[in-house]
């Protein structure tokens, strides 16, 4: 079984439950297990809010790149998600706390501290060229007993 989607969303905080719906309703019609689905849309959500947060550019008019895009695979026994923006990028100092854990009453870095911590195997980078950031994430799928598109 193979699913995927990919989506080119407005910087605004509408976007970030709309991908995390669609996600969800994707992984729940496949059959994917509701702890696992649960998993990767928080992870999802702290991605988009990222980019919706931290993802523009400001144009050469003043303004503000108005897009991100994020694209879901389920492939197999495995979901990977990718959410790009054209911000500035990550600085190369640290792009996100690799241990230890975020103060629960931090304003920033919480979310890449929650990705890392609710996916198997997660990529934090630049985009080459243009600029903007990329976070990719992937977590083995768990499926319900009976699931209708389980992966054989």
């Amino acid at each position: 079984m193979s699913i995927w989607w990919s989506l080119h969303l407005r910087r605004e905080a509408a976007s970030v439950p709309l991908a995390r719906r669609l996600l969800l309703g994707t992984m729940e019609t496949a059959g994917v297990d509701p702890d696992v689905s649960y998993d990767l849309s928080v992870a999802l959500s702290e991605a988009c809010a990222n980019a919706v947060e931290h993802g523009g550019r400001t144009t050469a008019h003043g303004g503000c790149s108005e897009a991100y895009r994020v694209t879901a695979y389920l492939d197999g026994e495995r979901c990977r998600i990718e959410v790009a923006d054209s911000g500035p990028g990550f600085t190369v100092e640290c792009p996100a706390p690799t241990h230890a854990h975020a103060d629960a009453d931090a304003e920033a870095g919480r979310g890449l501290y929650l990705i890392r911590e609710l996916a198997d195997h997660v990529h934090i980078g630049n985009k080459p060229g243009l600029g903007g950031a990329v976070v990719s994430f992937d977590k083995v799928l768990k499926w319900r007993a009976g699931a209708p598109l389980m992966a054989v």
